[in-house]
């Protein structure tokens, strides 16, 4: 019986001591592959009251926030296709947005201050999530008067097809955007999410 125990306990040191010497592995290859400018697209999975969240950035900001319904490595094959193929785990580049985000949860933080990197949208997409901060927290707009903020009022439709396509939910808050009647619409995250990041907003 002890000898069943010893090998146990052997074996989960084994398992211990294989996770630290990869971890350290990786911290090595982070490091040189960081100081030989080998990575395009970093990225880092962070926990959060909606569940975990996909952080990656490029060396122009935060490129993409994706919530876990979305496929986290789907999301990465998506932004090696379109971004690069350079693309490495490395929490330490986005230390500053995983941090934000967590004050922003805490309700410790009403503005994000980071750079962004919108170039997964084009053109009227783009524009409207430009313009989404301008969305004061706490506050809501509808589609339709999120036409207007952007010059176009009829283009209703374009305007919920960019907030479903923003790929920088939180930070670029499309939350904020309901249809007329008042009620949600629909959300990346998923309607649960929305309805949550709305009741946290109000709430403080």
């Amino acid at each position: 019986m002890n000898d069943i125990r010893d090998d146990e306990t052997l074996s989960a040191l084994a398992a211990a001591v294989e996770a630290d010497t990869l971890a350290a592995l990786h911290r090595r290859l982070e490091a040189a592959a960081q100081a030989e400018g080998l990575v395009d697209v970093a990225y880092c999975i962070v926990d959060s009251p909606l569940g975990e969240l996909l952080l990656a950035s490029t060396p122009k900001g935060l490129i993409r926030v994706a919530f876990a319904n979305e496929d986290h490595d789907l999301v990465l094959e998506d932004l090696a296709a379109k971004v690069s193929p350079r693309v490495l785990r490395s929490p330490k580049q986005l230390d500053g947005a995983a941090r934000e985000l967590d004050e922003y949860f805490d309700r410790r933080r009403e503005t994000f201050d980071l750079d962004l990197d919108l170039s997964l949208s084009k053109g009227f997409r783009q524009l409207v999530q430009r313009h989404l901060p301008d969305i004061g927290y706490g506050q809501t707009r509808s589609y339709k008067e999120m036409a207007e903020m952007v010059g176009n009022p009829k283009a209703v439709r374009a305007v919920g097809t960019a907030c479903a396509t923003n790929p920088l939910p939180v930070v670029v808050p499309c939350h904020r955007v309901l249809r007329t009647d008042g009620t949600l619409g629909g959300y990346i995250g998923g309607l649960d999410a929305k309805t949550a990041l709305l009741e946290l907003e109000q709430a403080a």
